[in-house]
């Protein structure tokens, strides 16, 4: 029976199809109809059923993959970490059989560096993150859309940061890591259908690289946030989580539970690095932006007489680089050879005797390393440029009281206004050292100091440099 009151929706409904319209209508209001006829249109046949079954397939099959190529990035990024390392040890060798001809290296390195660059592989030159950021923000036409996150591109930049290390120059490998780890994940990943993005492949490759060159996943995710991407996706923040699991489940297989720097305990007291942090950050940022607006000034997309030499005459202006850097050499006591990591190491676990030259020194030469042209990073330089004025600061004033502390807090306030990355650098020093106690003051310098660097260099170094990687409109990739 009709409910009273309703229309019957023949009375409104169009001439076709009203008399089954007008069935369902009364079998749904009286109870007597088990199933309606939208409800019989959505049942599963055989063919959604293999529909579904190959959608299921493909999904598999495009999360293996990624699993795949995230732990051989892992894998590469260990393994460059090893390379390097033996670079350095190997200069080091070199250096003490023959230290004026070890010197020699350094301007040899960087002009042939720079040449082999130029030559074969534009895109390796310098750190390599702003390459990294270009190729995220960008839509890419055509075949490859240029070198920049590709397998060739990282080969030439392991092969040629690991020949600098022994030339003596001081950089990084964290960098090129960046690179690397998202060439690797680009170029494998390519014809995949559905899932994540090229952009969210390449974000999630740096992080990964990040997290495995410093063994600090949650800084991966953090500097990917922070640095690599100006907005994030659901899809994106999963890619690059799972990623940055994996690629450090790889590194973790090879080179094992480590602390870069140590695991370090029993500091000094929490309210001493509270009061001194802020002091240390103001003073690690105003340096670290000193840095990064000379950098930009020597490399970056403006135009000045030295920037206008340097492109006319990129060799040439290596050369001179190197030669600097050789000075900076001779005049710290071979201070300023390599990444810093022992320099750093040393002045977290030993007395701090030499962090004042070691500062000064470091600076110069990491300086001339990235205005080279030739690759390299400036994570690990700037880490032990800011362990050395923690190190000055531990013999002065209240600082006195901090010891170690006051070195970690250098560093992170140097690589704050280095990068203007507050809260990746803060979360790298604290999963390096592994000291839950400095958490609040590390976050309060590494702001500071993102404040006293933004005086000086009002828009982060990366993102700067990755104006000079992006491709004109008509070749945009």
């Amino acid at each position: 029976m009709r409910k009273s009151g309703a229309r019957s929706p023949a009375l409104i409904a169009p001439r076709a199809g009203r008399r089954r319209i007008e069935l369902l209508w009364r079998r749904g209001h009286t109870g007597l109809m088990p199933l309606t006829f939208f409800q019989r249109k959505s049942r599963i046949t055989p063919r959604r059923e293999r529909a579904a079954a190959r959608l299921n397939l493909r999904r598999s099959w495009r999360t293996a993959v990624i699993v795949a190529v995230a732990i051989l990035g892992g894998v590469i990024a260990a393994l460059f970490a090893k390379l390097c390392d033996g670079a350095m040890l190997l200069h080091a060798r070199l250096h003490a059989l023959a230290p004026w001809a070890s010197l020699i290296l350094l301007p040899l390195g960087f002009a042939g560096a720079t040449w082999l660059t130029r030559r074969f592989a534009p895109e390796a030159a310098g750190s390599g993150i702003p390459q990294v950021i270009a190729a995220a923000e960008q839509r890419w036409t055509g075949r490859w859309g240029g070198q920049r996150v590709t397998l060739r591109t990282a080969a030439w930049k392991v092969v040629l940061s690991a020949a600098l290390l022994v030339c003596g120059a001081s950089i990084g490998r964290e960098g090129p890591t960046v690179q690397v780890v998202a060439g690797v994940m680009r170029t494998l990943t390519r014809g995949l259908k559905g899932g994540p993005g090229r952009r969210a492949i390449i974000i999630a490759g740096g992080a990964a690289g990040v997290a495995a060159a410093f063994n600090t996943p949650i800084a991966g995710v953090v500097f990917a946030v922070e640095e690599l991407a100006k907005s994030f996706e659901k899809r994106t923040h999963t890619t690059v989580i799972l990623v940055v699991v994996l690629a450090g489940v790889a590194s973790y297989a090879l080179q094992g539970d480590y602390a870069y720097f140590g695991a370090l305990h029993g500091g000094a007291s929490l309210g001493s690095a509270w009061i001194a942090s802020p002091i240390i950050g103001l003073v690690g940022g105003l340096f670290g932006g000193l840095f990064s607006r000379i950098l930009s000034a020597l490399i970056g997309p403006g135009v000045n007489p030295v920037n206008r030499w340097r492109k006319a005459h990129p060799v040439l202006f290596a050369l001179i680089c190197g030669l600097v850097a050789a000075a900076a050499a001779v005049a710290s006591g071979g201070l300023t050879f390599g990444a810093g990591y022992n320099e750093a190491k040393a002045l977290l676990q030993d007395h701090p005797g030499q962090g004042l030259s070691l500062a000064g020194w470091k600076f110069v030469a990491s300086l001339a390393a990235s205005a080279s042209g030739a690759p390299g990073g400036i994570f690990a330089p700037s880490l032990a440029i800011g362990a050395g004025l923690g190190a000055a600061f531990a013999h002065i004033g209240l600082a006195s009281m901090l010891g170690r502390d006051a070195v970690v807090l250098g560093m992170a306030s140097y690589l704050s206004g280095v990068v203007q990355a507050p809260l990746t650098s803060a979360v790298i020093l604290m999963e390096m050292t592994r000291d839950p106690g400095l958490v609040g003051p590390l976050m309060l310098a590494a702001l500071v100091a993102r404040w006293a660097s933004a005086l000086i260099m009002p828009k982060p170094l990366y993102h700067v440099l990755s104006e000079t990687w992006r491709l004109a409109p008509d070749n945009e990739p």
